[in-house]
């Protein structure tokens, strides 16, 4: 609980940092135990918890669906392939309405984002306590449950559908194609030389634009999930803050948890439905 044997700022702290295994200053390879030991670790540092839980809820995601698929049966569904089969419908009415090229690949990949990244900010409606609490009694001492709040989980997302972006976009306009895009818009003219001039100019707004869509899709996730892990963990410091404020702090986790469900299912939903206009894009000339 808050409060027990740390400091608010200390407390703060503790629930964002994230377990880290990497190379010490020494050379020796293991686990930071403190925040200045994880950022001495550097770039290749490995956020365990971050991978193992978005992994684990990636697994637990294809666990179900799969079950579902073997076990569909004709007609009414009920249960779980109801809720499936609801879920495959809308994100099938998502890519049509947003995606107008031909690829099998789109719509599976569209469900694959909304779902896990709905599962993962999921996490952040478990009692921030709970499951940090549970690790130290294994000791673990640091433990964040929402890979979404790691701009690592939330960058490494963004950067995969950007790959598939230029891929797409190399192969359906081949690389003269794509990189005219880069090159002849938004200004041209008909004179050899102005349009020679021009170049270099809309490659840098071109540039800007295409990497921006990466950058956009990270920190959007990224932002509002972190913010939104940050209110809980202020709220959990008001129950040691005697019993009225911690009365209060319980009607505040209560109202924040009912409209933190429409902020992680929004997100996910964002970041799906810019995937595949992205990836539309990325099917058509500009």
């Amino acid at each position: 609980m808050a409060g027990d044997t740390l400091t608010s700022s200390e407390y703060i702290k503790h629930h964002l940092t994230n377990l880290t295994f990497g190379q010490h200053p020494d050379g020796s390879w293991g686990m930071a135990h403190n925040a200045a030991e994880a950022k001495a670790m550097g770039f290749w540092a490995i956020h365990v918890d971050t991978m193992f839980w978005s992994i684990g809820l990636g697994i637990l995601f294809l666990y179900f669906f799969s079950k579902v698929a073997k076990t569909a049966t004709t007609g009414v569904p009920e249960g779980l392939q109801n809720f499936v089969e609801w879920l495959v419908d809308f994100i099938d009415t998502s890519v049509r309405g947003s995606f107008s090229a031909r690829n099998s690949l789109v719509a599976p990949l569209a469900l694959t984002v909304f779902v896990w990244i709905f599962l993962q900010n999921l996490m952040d409606l478990v009692p921030v306590d709970l499951i940090p609490e549970a690790a130290k009694l294994l000791g673990i001492h640091f433990m964040k449950v929402v890979p979404s709040t790691d701009p690592n989980a939330t960058f490494g997302m963004a950067i995969g559908v950007f790959i598939l972006v230029l891929f797409y976009s190399i192969k359906i306009k081949g690389i003269g194609g794509f990189a005219g895009e880069l090159t002849l818009q938004p200004f041209s003219a008909d004179n050899m030389l102005v349009k020679l001039l021009f170049i270099p100019i809309n490659f840098i707004l071109e540039f800007v634009s295409l990497i921006a869509k990466p950058i956009s899709l990270a920190l959007r996730l990224f932002g509002n999930m972190y913010a939104g892990e940050m209110i809980f963990i202020l709220i959990a410091i008001m129950y040691n803050a005697g019993l009225i404020l911690g009365l209060f702090g319980g009607v505040l986790q209560l109202g924040w948890a009912i409209f933190h469900i429409l902020i992680i299912t929004l997100q996910a939903f964002i970041f799906m439905t810019l995937t595949i206009v992205y990836l539309d894009m990325a099917h058509h000339e500009h």
